[in-house]
This record gives structure tokens, C-alpha cells and sequence, in this order.
């Protein structure tokens, strides 16, 4: 493979794909992926489905179908979703077993209007593991403050978790110590650690749109918080995932809860359409990319080794610096949570809608 995107492996980051259309998966977009990418796994949220879901295209035959049914117009969604997800976790399947279950997955997100309801959360985990029956599936869940108790008890359950929507360290540091606690459960209860799979993605690029907002124009500190955030982050992954604590789970199989980079592709045209790909290449991470970035690589990427661990000291330097300019750092990363939560409910709503009206228009 020569692609740049595939090299990303060669230095302990995995690629993933950052989309997931059923076109994606039947037009071979994805097994080409895979082959000369070196893409190791899939992400979907809510506003992904809403925006494949919207266009019809694969789907039209399936929606008349499910609604010939008389199926509630949500149970409709969940049956699309998960044929996707099922369809997209086989074609990753080789790499899950090739790699002996390190790498492999997608990943399907719970219903984004359970977000702060951590009893319904746990109960739609455990539905969609049963329901996608695939080993290689990530059942997404929100790090709001009720999603937390959640990734815990399904840790401790034995199933596998993405842990979404992070972008704070103080709640970042809540969720590694929720994926500890869920292993040391699961192990006191006979289950076997190996087995558990869990990314924890931290949100990098909205980190810079709200930031910048925030600071003056002409700031030195615009485009430069997302990458030091995310820095700090890796430095706490490598220092939470080690001792005697870590040391006993891995022992017994346990797996690190590997960062996972989202939201790294460029919003602003004036950064480098690479910048948060190149800026965070490290050991035992994900990076999932979205179509502009995968483009953007594969034209004029150079990816280099383990640039997330350079240059920390600044980082620490920048978060100082940012509160020194005004910027409270807890509001901001609890306002673009919050815009995140908000965001996923919509895009849910309207691609009910959106299948409510297609489904009516294919029957006139």
C-alpha cells in the first residue's frame, strides 16, 4: 500500500472511515478502502445516516418495504441503520480477525434523545449489540455526565463501546476511569477483559471553532487549542493506562482504551486541510477521517511518526494562554458537548422525517 493514509499504521494509528452509506458498502467504496488505505474501521452517527438516508439512493427498495409492514417510522430507521452496520462490520471482519480482534470495527450510535437518560441508554446498548450480532460492532455512547455510569456498567457487561462526543480532559479522564472500573467488574465476574473492545473518541476540530470565536482576532492562540487539547489528552491516555492498576487488567487480556481522533477534518480554509491529522500520529490511536480529509491525504499527505507526543510542554503553554485571554475552558467544551448532543438529536429527527416523506412519496 502506498497510499499516506495506509503508512498511518505503520506508526500504531489506525485509520477509519469517517462515513457509512449502504452505496459505500455495495459499490466496493469501502472494500477499496480497505485494500489500498489500509482503513481499519467505520464510524456512523446520526447525522451520516441523515444525510445517506436523505438521497434514498440503496435505500428506497428496503423503506417500502418496512413500511409495507406498517413498522413505526423509527423502528424503520433502526432496521436501515443496522443492515448498514451488519453489511459494513463483515466487510471488516478479515481485518477483526486478521488482527485478532484489535482493529475491525463500526461503530452505530444510540438514539442521540437518550443522551442524558443513562437507565434507557444501557437498555438501547444492549439491544443494538444483540440486534447488529456481530463481534466487530462499537455501540456508541455520549460522554455526557449520565452517559458516563453507562459505558461503565455495559464494560462491565462484556460489551464493547465507543465512547463519543469528548471533549474535555476532566471528562475524558472520567471515561478512562468508567472503561477501568467496567474491566475490573467484568473480571471479578468471571468474564474474560480480552474480549472487550472500547474507543474513546476525543473531538478535535470543533475545539478550534468555538475557540476561535472566542478569541480576539489576531490571537497567536487561533488554531492552535484543538491540537493542544487533544496533546494533553494523549499524554493522560499514557499515563492512566499504566502502573499496577493497568498492569493487573492487562494481565488478564485487557485491551487500552485507545483515542480515538474525531472531527479532524479542516473547518477553517485558512489551517492546513491536514493539520489535524498530521499534528496527532500516535501509538495505539485512531484517527477517523472524513471523505475531504482522506482526499487531502491521499493528494498531498506525509504523515509522520508520533507528532502527538511533540512539543507538550507547549500545549500546556496554550491551555494557560487561553485562560489568560478570557477563555473560560470549561464553558467552552461544555457548550460544543452540549452543540454536539443537540446536533446528533436533530439530524435523528430529521431523518425521521425525512424517511416519513420518502416513504409516502414511493407509495404515491
Amino acid at each position: 500500500m502506498n497510499s499516506p493514509i495506509a503508512r498511518l499504521n505503520d506508526y500504531g494509528q489506525s485509520p477509519w472511515c469517517d462515513n457509512l452509506t449502504r452505496a459505500l458498502v455495495k459499490d466496493g467504496g469501502l472494500a477499496q478502502m480497505i485494500d489500498h488505505d489500509g482503513i481499519r474501521g467505520v464510524t456512523s452517527n446520526p447525522t451520516i445516516f441523515e444525510k445517506a438516508m436523505a438521497g434514498g439512493e440503496g435505500y428506497d427498495e428496503q423503506l417500502t418495504d418496512l413500511r409495507g409492514r406498517s413498522l413505526a417510522i423509527d423502528a424503520v430507521y433502526w432496521e436501515m441503520v443496522l443492515t448498514d452496520i451488519r453489511a459494513a462490520a463483515d466487510q471488516l471482519r478479515p481485518t477483526y480477525d486478521r488482527l485478532d480482534g484489535a482493529d475491525g470495527f463500526v461503530s452505530v450510535e444510540v438514539a442521540p434523545d437518550r443522551a442524558y437518560d443513562t437507565a434507557s441508554t444501557i437498555k438501547q446498548v444492549h439491544w443494538l449489540r444483540e440486534q447488529a450480532d456481530r463481534p466487530n460492532v462499537l455501540v456508541k455512547i455520549p460522554a455526557t455526565a449520565e452517559g458516563v455510569p453507562a459505558v461503565e456498567d455495559c464494560i462491565a457487561a462484556g460489551i464493547s463501546v465507543n465512547i463519543t462526543l469528548i471533549f474535555s480532559l476532566d471528562r475524558y479522564a472520567e471515561v478512562i476511569e468508567a472503561y477501568l472500573r467496567g474491566l475490573e467488574r467484568h473480571a471479578a465476574d468471571g468474564g474474560d477483559p480480552s474480549k472487550v473492545a472500547s474507543v474513546a473518541s476525543f473531538f478535535v476540530s470543533r475545539v478550534d471553532t468555538e475557540a476561535d470565536k472566542r478569541l480576539p482576532e489576531g490571537s497567536p492562540l487561533r488554531g492552535r487549542v484543538a491540537v493542544a487539547n487533544a496533546k494533553l489528552a494523549y499524554r493522560l491516555f499514557r499515563e492512566r493506562f499504566a502502573g499496577d492498576r493497568w498492569e493487573a487488567l492487562a494481565q488478564a487480556g485487557a485491551r487500552v482504551q485507545r483515542p480515538l481522533w474525531a472531527s479532524t477534518s479542516t473547518k477553517n480554509p485558512d489551517y492546513s486541510d491536514t493539520l489535524y491529522v498530521d499534528e496527532l500520529v500516535g501509538r495505539d490511536t485512531v484517527n477517523t477521517l472524513a471523505q475531504p480529509s482522506m482526499d487531502a491525504l491521499r493528494d498531498h499527505g506525509d504523515p509522520h511518526p508520533d507528532t502527538v507526543t511533540h512539543d507538550v510542554e507547549a500545549a500546556d503553554e496554550v491551555m494557560a494562554e487561553l485562560g489568560r485571554a478570557g477563555v473560560d475552558y470549561d464553558d467552552l467544551t461544555a457548550t460544543i458537548e452540549k452543540q454536539g448532543v443537540d446536533s446528533f438529536e436533530q439530524s435523528y429527527v430529521d431523518c425521521l422525517r425525512s424517511l416519513e416523506q420518502r416513504a409516502s412519496d414511493l407509495a404515491a
